[in-house]
Parts: C-alpha cells; sequence; structure tokens
C-alpha cells in the first residue's frame, strides 16, 4: 500500500488510520495512553509491525492507531530507523547525504 505521510518530528512513532489498520489487517499489540502536543491524552491502539519505504531505504516499526486520526504521521523512531532528514527549505524528507547508499545507526 502507497500513502503520503506527514513528517511529524513531535510524534514519536508512526501513526496510521483505522482505515489502513483494517486494510492492512493488523494485529493489536496493546492499548496504551499517549501524550498530545496540547498536552491531553488519548488512548490508542498499538499495532504492527509495519513496513516503511522510502527511496532506498525500509525499517519495521509498530504503529499507533488514533480514533479519529485523519492522516499518516511519520514520528521520530521510524525517521531515525530509514537514517532520513528533514530539507526545510524545500519542505522535503530527503536520505541522508552522509549515508546515501545505506542507512546507518547513530
Amino acid at each position: 500500500m502507497t500513502v503520503n505521510a506527514l513528517v511529524d518530528t513531535g510524534a514519536y512513532m508512526l501513526v496510521i488510520t483505522d482505515l489502513i489498520r483494517e486494510q492492512l489487517d493488523l494485529p493489536l499489540i496493546e492499548e496504551q495512553l499517549f501524550r498530545m502536543a496540547d498536552d491531553s491524552e488519548r488512548r490508542g491502539e498499538v499495532v504492527g509491525p509495519v513496513e516503511v519505504r522510502f527511496e532506498n531505504r525500509r525499517t519495521s516499526v509498530n504503529a499507533v492507531v488514533l480514533p479519529g486520526a485523519l492522516e499518516v504521521l511519520l514520528g521520530s523512531i521510524p525517521l531515525e530507523d530509514l537514517d532520513v532528514v528533514i530539507d526545510p527549505k524545500h519542505q522535503r524528507l530527503i536520505v541522508n547525504p552522509r549515508s546515501r547508499i545505506s542507512p546507518r545507526s547513530t
């Protein structure tokens, strides 16, 4: 499945919609309480694993399904695992220029 995701460095995990979870038939791992950017708390489900691909990179992560989520958020864990960086001038995600061939762990 190909989806567009909003890069959100304030998010910790990959956030997906309930529809995506249903289409991928992802199993429930656990329920958790998550703190939102406005400091409120919401209960959500952790599901997975989900393989995330970007250019020549891939990683497997768990995802969060929050009730009412309308878009996919790509948080800091998958961003780090993919070894990608944000190009703020062009508002895009790019492969880390220091490791173009393959991701490296920090």
